[in-house]
């Protein structure tokens, strides 16, 4: 179904939420766009490049007779964006976020929205190590995938509402337990991001390495390039998901420097096996 919005308002006019305003316009899903940022600088920018229609610096005011809002600042901050604007919510308006973490901002809004809940968490599976409304592109959720939570209270007619408006945007959506979506993404996202960044701080300090630095460093360390402040609240705001993660994964680390150290060939082709073959699994090949 493609639903048409009166008013949508985009807390946060970067990459993500500008991408949003941009795909809504292109796709004549909102007759209105309202951006709420905390510099006006970021906000013009949006303006410039034709994101939103509406600029405003207080999140309470752009919220008010919104039919849909959508929040896309970083994790660590939903929560007290959620506080901010509830009051300003009316009994129609749905509200949902783009943050990379689920678990503890789920339950911070069944903890303290009226029910059925109008709030319905999102993670959109898109985005690019750039950041700012001017790298925003209306094209980037075509063909990617929006994870929607699932959860007691949920207003049946919000979580279609959230449906629709990413499908609208091109994107497939998967509905997915919070708890569950934090412990996939420690494994699938968060941890490899860690490690990302390991691996870029391990080749500091050994001099010009860039003319040995080939295809697979630059694979694997791509997304260190992404905003410190972004992975630091992911961190934060999946600890014990992430922290289960890494245990695993000195644990392996810690295995295979046995193996190096004994100089076991069979062992270490073993292992290197396995990952191969774990791979093909993950992926379906």
């Amino acid at each position: 179904m493609t639903r048409r919005f009166e008013t949508v308002t985009i807390i946060g006019v970067g990459l993500l939420g500008g991408s949003l305003g941009l795909a809504l316009k292109a796709r004549g899903l909102a007759r209105a766009i309202r951006g709420v940022g905390h510099r006006q600088v970021s906000l013009d920018k949006a303006l410039d490049v034709g994101a939103i229609d509406e600029a405003y610096l207080d999140a309470r005011e752009a919220s008010a007779g919104a039919d849909l809002i959508v929040v896309c600042t970083p994790a660590g901050l939903v929560r007290a964006k959620l506080d901010e604007i509830r009051p300003v919510c009316s009994e129609g308006t749905v509200v949902t976020d783009v943050a990379s973490t689920k678990g503890e901002i789920c339950a911070h809004a069944q903890k303290t929205w009226p029910k059925p809940l109008r709030f319905v968490g999102s993670h959109p599976m898109a985005g690019s190590e750039k950041f700012g409304p001017e790298h925003a592109a209306a094209n980037l959720y075509a063909g990617s995938v929006t994870i929607v939570t699932l959860g007691e209270d949920l207003a049946p007619d919000a979580r279609q509402v959230v449906r629709d408006f990413w499908r609208g945007v091109g994107a497939a959506v998967i509905e997915i337990d919070p708890v569950r979506h934090d412990v996939l993404m420690a494994r699938t996202s968060h941890v490899p991001h860690v490690l990302s960044a390991c691996l870029a701080r391990l080749a500091v300090g050994q001099g010009d390495v860039r003319p040995l630095v080939g295809s697979g460093f630059r694979d694997m360390t791509r997304i260190a390039a992404g905003r410190p402040e972004i992975w630091r609240d992911i961190c934060l705001t999946n600890r014990d998901a992430i922290l289960a993660g890494i245990d695993a994964l000195i644990d392996d680390l810690a295995a295979v420097r046995d193996m190096i150290a004994a100089s076991a060939p069979d062992s270490l082709e073993e292992f290197f096996r396995l990952g191969w073959e774990a791979r093909r699994e993950v992926l379906g090949e």
